[in-house]
Formats: C-alpha cells, sequence, structure tokens
C-alpha cells in the first residue's frame, strides 16, 4: 500500500473550475439537447432537489435547465413517467434519483416497513389499508379520494386528510412509487407495477452505501470534504471517513488543501487534479438557490467567496437580497444575485431587486448585457410549456 502523500495547496480558483466542472456548468451543453440528457444529468449529479416554491419555476426543472439549454419539462417527465430512469426519493430532501441507484434507497424502505414513529405515527392500519385498496385498481392522486372524514391537523404542514399521509408512508415504505407529477400533484402507483418488477432490488449493504455516497461526491463535486459528502447525514462520518483513508493509502485520492478551509479537510481523486484544462468562457447561468453549487452554503462561501441567503422566510424589512433571490454565475465568479418574480398572467418575468456582489472595479456595463441576454432566455423557459 502506498503511504499518503502530503496535501496539494489548490489555489481557489483551480477549486472553482474542477467544482464546476464536475457539476458541469463549464459547458454549454455537456449532456447535449435530447431528451435522454435528463437522464444523463440526474445519474452525473446523483440526484436533483425537488422544491415547492413557484414564485420562479420549480427548482428541479431549473436545476435541470442550468445544464441543458434546450430542456423541456415534458422530458422529465418522459424520464419519471415513460423510460422509469428517475424516479422519486428522500435524498437529504425531496429529489429526483437515478432508478440505477434504488438499491441504496431499500434499507430505507425497509425502515419504514419496521418503524412507525414521528411524522406517521398517527397513520391508521384502516387508512393505509384502504389507499391501497384503491390504489391496486390503477394509478391515483389525492385528488381521487374524495371520501375521507377529515381530521384535524397534528402539524402545520400535514393535510387533514388522512388518506394523504397514508400514501405519503406507502411511498417512503417503497410500496407506492410516484409514477407522475403535473405541478406538486403527485400520481401514485404500485411501486412494482409502475417499473414491472416482481421484486424490490436487493438491499445495498452499509459498505455499499458509503461507497456510493463517497463516489456520488466525488463525480459531482470534484474535490469533497466530509460535510459535502455528507450533507445532513452526519451519522455517516465515521463510514466515509473510514473509506476515504483506506482509498488514500491505495493512492485513490489525494489530501488537497483550500485557502480559508481552516482545519477542514478534503479531497480528490488523482485524475480530477490533472485535468487542468479550463472551460468553455462566455457562459451565464442564472442558478436556484437550490442548485448543487448552493445548496451547501458554508462550501458556495469557501470556493466562490459568496455566502448565500435564502430571505424567503425572512420578514420583509430584513431581507438584503430579496425574497426568491438567485446567484448569477458568470464563467467561474458568482458576480449578483437577482430577485425574480413570474407573473404568469401577464406573462412576464419581474425584475424585483439586483444586487452587485464583488468588487466595484468589475467591469459591470458589460456583465449586465451578457446576464441581460441570459434573462431573455431565462424568461423564455419561464413563460414556455
Amino acid at each position: 500500500m502506498k503511504k499518503p502523500a502530503a496535501p496539494l495547496a489548490i489555489t481557489n480558483t483551480a477549486a472553482r473550475r474542477i467544482w464546476l466542472r464536475a457539476q458541469r456548468l463549464d459547458r454549454r451543453e455537456p449532456f447535449g439537447e435530447s431528451a435522454a440528457a435528463v437522464a444523463e444529468a440526474v445519474a452525473h449529479l446523483g440526484y436533483v432537489k425537488i422544491d415547492t416554491i413557484n414564485v420562479i419555476e420549480r427548482s428541479h426543472h431549473h436545476i435541470l435547465f442550468s445544464r441543458i439549454p434546450a430542456y423541456r419539462r415534458a422530458d422529465l417527465r418522459t424520464a419519471q413517467s415513460i423510460d422509469k430512469s428517475a424516479f422519486e426519493y428522500w435524498t437529504h430532501a425531496l429529489a429526483y434519483v437515478p432508478t440505477r441507484d434504488i438499491g441504496f434507497f431499500v434499507p430505507d424502505m425497509k425502515y419504514y416497513r419496521r418503524e412507525r414513529d414521528g411524522w406517521f405515527s398517527s397513520v391508521l392500519p384502516e387508512d393505509t389499508r384502504k389507499v391501497m385498496r384503491l390504489i391496486k385498481k390503477g394509478p391515483l392522486s389525492i385528488r381521487d379520494i374524495d371520501d375521507d372524514v377529515l381530521r384535524e391537523k397534528d402539524h402545520e404542514w400535514a393535510s387533514r386528510k388522512p388518506s394523504k399521509r397514508a400514501l405519503q408512508l406507502a411511498f417512503y415504505e417503497g410500496r407506492l412509487a410516484v409514477s407522475a407529477r403535473t405541478g406538486m400533484l403527485k400520481t401514485y402507483d404500485l411501486l412494482l407495477r409502475h417499473f414491472g418488477w416482481d421484486k424490490l432490488p436487493k438491499a445495498a449493504t452499509a459498505a455499499e452505501t458509503t461507497a456510493y455516497l463517497l463516489d456520488r461526491a466525488l463525480r459531482s463535486q470534484g474535490i469533497v470534504s466530509l460535510d459535502s459528502v455528507c450533507h445532513l447525514y452526519a451519522s455517516a462520518k465515521p463510514a466515509v471517513r473510514k473509506l476515504i483513508e483506506a482509498r488514500m493509502r491505495r493512492g485513490e485520492l489525494a489530501p488537497v488543501t483550500l485557502d480559508g478551509a481552516g482545519k477542514q479537510d478534503h479531497w480528490a481523486a488523482p485524475a480530477t487534479l490533472e485535468e487542468t484544462g479550463e472551460g468553455e468562457r462566455g457562459l451565464v447561468h442564472i442558478l436556484s438557490p437550490f442548485d448543487p453549487l448552493i445548496i451547501q452554503r458554508k462550501r458556495t462561501n469557501l470556493f466562490f467567496g459568496y455566502d448565500h441567503r435564502f430571505e424567503a422566510y425572512v420578514p420583509k424589512g430584513k431581507r438584503k437580497l430579496g425574497y426568491f433571490a438567485l446567484p448569477v454565475l458568470v464563467d467561474d465568479t458568482i458576480v449578483a444575485a437577482i430577485d425574480l418574480k413570474t407573473d404568469r398572467k401577464q406573462r412576464k418575468v419581474l425584475m424585483q431587486k439586483w444586487t452587485w456582489l464583488g468588487a466595484k472595479s468589475a467591469p459591470r456595463k458589460e456583465l449586465k448585457r451578457r446576464i441581460e441576454e441570459e434573462l431573455d432566455r431565462f424568461e423564455r423557459f419561464q413563460l414556455g410549456e
């Protein structure tokens, strides 16, 4: 076995380029422009977060649009409902996940079948029997169940319809799959019937899941830390660290240091560090605040020197960037945050606020022209079908 190498110092400029390359934000059409690009993007990123806020387009469509210039919402419907290359499940949040990875989520499904605590403790057996009896006749949404006796909410996010939480529980148990989605309205089907399977795929072992978490992060992040690999999954850190140390001894991972990281350790595959080419120039991306490049705020700040504030839940008088500010990435620098709102009745995107970031000496007149060109394209996407 090789002795672990001394950490390699990486400039933040180089680190940004590596991360942008891993996120496929350094090329204009990294996945092509066909409908198959969606499946490739989800497979490469590992997951695409789903979110309910629709001030502008919801995050799952927005994230894909940022990497697929010709993206159409129908392409995601194809991936979910026809090709079935992607499915919905919980990662650190509800997300689209490659169907090829479903085995890594089967242990969670089996856990929910064993345990009935927390959020789902109020689901009654008769509620579950009812929804399973109905869904055996064919796919359905909560709107197809109109005979519920409404109950008082036990949580502000809960529904008064008992069938809704029963559907959610059966989904987490892996008995049901979201076979289609219209906006945030989900159509459920029996998971095995949806995929045409006789039984659930084999559950991944704990060791396989640890390797999956690390490999997913290395593929989509380039340079990783324990926090970035185990985002909102702190219990996995000991096993992931042990695996990282084993791979370092084999020469499969190299330690790196980043300016401003302090004592936080980072690692990368040697091949990743050897790829020194720059990406395409002239690219502008208006990013979702839930984009993988932004969602881990501390990491974004370390790499880009930008601490994004998500202010939808901040009182209006205390907001600095705006209700739903979107970071603007030009080449390898986050230069602005723009607060947009889509007025679907008037068929236009409204500029609520524009905040410049970084040094005032930057050539903002040219930057503004380039950003406005991308805003035109973004508006066409927002208002398209």
